[in-house]
């Protein structure tokens, strides 16, 4: 599946989304500003290629506060993974394509809940 982005491709995000509960949301909040946001998103689009089972989204935080709720991004890439309704991963990562790679291998249905101030942004996405 590509790099789906609010906006442009909130009707392919909403299907995607609303496909299969149990969908899994890697979301990479960025800023057009960024010149490390730049260089990482090709390879993000890439490996959202090679996982056409996992939804993955560019949001731009300047374009779309709303999904952040109460929490400050202040090193980029930030990253939010979201299996179903669960917040296994959030934050900061190092702009290594590689590094996410090894991170959702690691993870699973069965990983423990992270506690964040985000608000559902699958369901903000979805609507």
């Amino acid at each position: 599946m590509p790099l789906l982005v609010p906006g442009s491709d909130t009707p392919a995000l909403r299907a995607a989304l609303r496909a299969n509960p149990d969908t899994w949301l890697v979301a990479c909040f960025c800023a057009a500003w960024c010149d490390t946001c730049g260089q990482y998103r090709p390879r993000l689009a890439a490996l959202a290629d090679s996982q056409p089972g996992r939804v993955y989204a560019w949001i731009d935080i300047e374009d779309h506060p709303d999904l952040l709720g109460d929490e400050d991004v202040e090193n980029f890439p930030t990253l939010l993974v979201q299996v179903g309704g669960r917040v296994v991963f959030y934050g900061p990562m190092l702009p290594h394509i590689g590094h996410l790679e090894r991170l959702l291998e690691s993870l699973g249905p069965d990983s423990p809940a992270v506690a964040t101030q985000l608000p559902d942004v699958p369901a903000l996405l979805a609507a």
